[in-house]
């Protein structure tokens, strides 16, 4: 049973904190929301007034925040937890952030013997509730063979991808390939639609055709065509069509840094941001689809 801080219990942080809980670990736990804090508290969770009374003992601290920005403030900012947190405890950001940021913050703790390593997470809401999210873990060997225990109680598919910064690129990678299959796949099902054929009937065909993807195998963005995805509850739930355009806007600045060639990252990016200021922000970014109807 290790001691731990949970800090960040949105959509998937909440979650991935109860799992803890279930494993028997110790969680202290910390959101600007009261509501998602009294959750977890009910269900065993410890919390206190200050977020730097939730680190003070803990010996993993574990965070899910929204950008950058908010990582590094938190850590190394102003009366930043680095105060507070003590050497020898490992920090677990699963936050999906550029790379810059995370070699700064890690290399800020480094200097106070906090221990740090980058896990970004893909598998979604459902994921996370059902304890099945794939973590992409930047860091050294011995941070990741003294993470993976933890890991292992939030997810199923624990890799390590490098050195720090490596989990972000992978999950940089990984959503932007998400984004262009998504595009992709509505864009084949509208013409297919458009032309007469039935949504299910072409999906299926699809599937067992060269097309087959993620996309139609688990998350089709036609409504109806699945049960218990968000395309079948008006796109609500899942993954927000904003956090899909801000992570592929960290694609776009990791290519830049590379002088990679990213075509299709750029198109999707393009879309999504489109479809985002159209007032869909909110909704699942398979709502895609929304953009190849007809007028």
């Amino acid at each position: 049973m290790a001691n731990i801080a949970f800090i960040g219990l949105g959509n998937m942080g909440g979650p991935m904190a109860s799992n803890l809980l279930k494993s028997g670990h110790q969680v202290a736990v910390f959101d600007l929301f009261p509501e998602a804090v009294a959750k977890l508290v009910s269900e065993g969770a410890s919390t206190a007034d200050k977020v730097s009374e939730c680190v003070k003992e803990a010996d993993f601290i574990v965070s899910m925040l929204p950008a950058g920005k908010h990582v590094e403030g938190l850590y190394i900012g102003d009366d930043g937890l680095i105060n507070y947190i003590k050497p020898g405890a490992l920090i677990i950001d699963s936050s999906t952030i550029d790379k810059g940021t995370v070699l700064k913050v890690s290399s800020a703790l480094a200097s106070k013997g906090i221990n740090f390593i980058d896990a970004p997470v893909s598998g979604g809401v459902g994921g996370a509730q059902a304890g099945t999210l794939s973590f992409m873990v930047g860091g050294s060997d011995d941070d990741f063979a003294t993470a993976k225990p933890i890991l292992e109680n939030m997810g199923k598919n624990i890799f390590h991808a490098g050195s720090h910064g490596a989990g972000q690129v992978a999950k940089v990678c990984n959503n932007m390939l998400l984004a262009v299959l998504m595009s992709g796949t509505s864009e084949a099902l509208q013409l297919g639609m458009d032309n007469g054929l039935d949504a299910k009937v072409l999906s299926d065909i699809m599937l067992q055709s060269s097309g087959r993807n993620w996309t139609l195998e688990v998350y089709n963005p036609c409504p109806d065509v699945m049960e218990n995805v968000p395309s079948s509850n008006d796109y609500n739930g899942g993954f927000m069509t904003d956090l899909m355009a801000k992570d592929l806007g960290l694609a776009m600045d990791t290519a830049v840094q590379s002088q990679s060639s990213t075509p299709m990252g750029a198109l999707a990016r393009n879309l999504f941001a489109l479809h985002a200021g159209n007032g869909n922000g909110s909704k699942d970014f398979s709502s895609i689809i929304k953009m190849f109807e007809k007028a």
